[in-house]
């Protein structure tokens, strides 16, 4: 989930409980170190997060990777959780972390782009990779693309894990048979990448505060569609007045969850216990992409039982709406506009981020 913290009703009940249950499967696959002994006076690291406990990435956290660094460490890492923003919001997590309020923070960088100028670059591509492939790109961007660790670094933070979004979706009022539909119609999106694809494509691109005003526009009329990751969309159950979804695991949306430890605190770790983590992040990533998978079809079932007329898009659709979304020229205009801010190194970043989603995607 990214923009929605609401409850979802009878429907939502069910998917969250499926959720749990994948993400238990993972727990129960991944290999288990039987010598491991409880140490008797664990390092607690106090973690933030800003999404209430319940859907697939916040129980993979809760109930695959903590367990996984706990027992990679024999006992002498504990994780402290706080859920729902009980110690940052989302858009405070940055500061939380960079200033040890928390140890450990999900970091989200859209919503920190003043902060994070270069890891706006992820959403500014159309199309990209799901699953298991989605987790290489951005594990490939780290390790091959220096400005990314450097910029957290400024920052007074560490990468530790890479949560990851699902793919968008576009939720219409009306019957709409590919996405030459957007022409002429009112669309809301909350990323600015997004906005310009919408206005290339022929649409009238909305800002709206993420909510229960978006529903309401959409029954009233004011509004005629929604792109959106499938599952906020899902959340909000804007599919009761936008039924009508075009979805493709090839619509990428970029959206990244980044778990991030504080510099400071991680310096004082002891090395044993940061190659503890690292393996415990190594095996949560095998299991990642299959979780995903398996949530995103259990998505797009419950929508459908819901009443909502789904229709995944040929492999050429989501290339044609890229076409059409002019999505090079409103990179290259950012790369410039970054350029004259003062981030001299953006048009080259967007280069080698290219290249890895290039070989990514065959």
């Amino acid at each position: 989930m990214i923009e929605n913290q609401m409850t979802t009703g009878e429907n939502g009940i069910s998917r969250r409980l499926f959720l749990a249950t994948a993400a238990g499967a993972a727990m129960a696959s991944l290999p288990s170190n039987a010598s491991a002994q409880q140490a008797a006076s664990p390092r607690v690291l106090t973690f933030s997060d800003h999404e209430p406990l319940g859907g697939m990435r916040t129980r993979f956290l809760k109930d695959v990777l903590f367990p996984a660094i706990e027992r990679e460490s024999n006992g002498r890492l504990k994780i402290e959780d706080h859920w729902n923003g009980e110690i940052a919001a989302a858009y405070d997590a940055l500061g939380a972390v960079s200033t040890s309020k928390a140890d450990m923070a999900i970091v989200v960088p859209e919503y920190t782009a003043k902060e994070l100028p270069l890891h706006q670059i992820f959403k500014s591509f159309p199309t990209g990779p799901a699953g298991s492939e989605q987790v290489d790109f951005f594990r490939r961007v780290y390790a091959e693309v220096p400005a990314f660790p450097a910029e957290l670094e400024k920052n007074n933070i560490v990468p530790l894990f890479c949560g990851t979004g699902y793919p968008v979706a576009f939720f219409s009022t009306k019957p709409m048979a590919d996405l030459d539909g957007l022409k002429g119609g009112k669309w809301r999106s909350a990323s600015f990448w997004h906005l310009d694809f919408l206005r290339n494509a022929g649409a009238t691109p909305v800002t709206m505060h993420w909510g229960p005003e978006i529903y309401d526009a959409l029954k009233a009329g004011t509004l005629d569609g929604l792109m959106v990751n499938v599952d906020s969309g899902y959340m909000l159950k804007v599919h009761e007045a936008a039924p009508n979804v075009l979805v493709s695991k090839d619509l990428w949306l970029g959206h990244l969850y980044m778990l991030t430890i504080n510099k400071d605190v991680w310096n004082t770790l002891a090395q044993e216990d940061k190659d503890a983590i690292a393996r415990a992040t190594e095996t949560s990533y095998r299991a990642l992409g299959p979780v995903m998978d398996r949530s995103f079809d259990a998505q797009l079932a419950e929508l459908k039982t819901a009443g909502a007329s789904v229709r995944i898009l040929e492999p050429a659709e989501p290339v044609r709406f890229g076409t059409a979304a002019k999505y090079r020229d409103v990179q290259s205009a950012w790369a410039e506009e970054q350029k004259r801010s003062g981030t001299g190194n953006a048009g080259a970043v967007l280069a080698e981020v290219t290249a890895i989603m290039n070989d990514i995607m065959g």
